[in-house]
């Protein structure tokens, strides 16, 4: 709803109750100041937890999770979203339209994920290669 009213694109992070990993990122790189503002300025920030029970309506389709009483099954928007690489954490971005632009898996410190927010935010992934990009970001983030 609220990116019908004023468009930005959307992060998806992509978790489980289980993966320490996904809590590592919560309490490291997500709450780092400079990581937290520019998400906020740049982004729709969305939690989802891979394997929740409940039914989920996104772009007018819904999805379940098939097997919501055994243990880890992945709800079906996960399975979509990331592709079937079932992996946490994993990071899906999303434009403005919900298109999917790309998925980032894998624990990441604030100064790399910085980098990476920056490289989809500006756009910059459609004029220039990721290795490029992150050879000449400067990064504000410490660790």
């Amino acid at each position: 709803a609220l990116n019908k009213k004023k468009p930005k694109k959307i992060f998806i992070d992509m978790y489980t109750d289980w993966c320490g990993w996904c809590k590592k990122m919560d309490a490291s790189t997500f709450v780092n100041p400079v990581i937290v503002d520019y998400m906020n300025e740049n982004f729709y920030a969305v939690k989802f937890n891979a394997e929740r029970k409940d039914t989920v309506t996104f772009n007018g389709k819904n999805y379940v999770n098939a097997n919501p009483s055994g243990g880890r099954s992945s709800h079906q928007l996960a399975q979509e979203l990331l592709a079937g690489r079932m992996s946490y954490p994993s990071f899906v971005f999303l434009d403005e339209n919900l298109g999917k632009v790309t998925t980032v898996p894998g624990f990441r410190k604030a100064p790399e994920f910085e980098a990476i927010l920056n490289y989809i935010a500006t756009n910059a992934y459609k004029t220039k290669q990721w290795d490029e990009f992150n050879a000449s970001f400067s990064r504000t983030a410490v660790e």
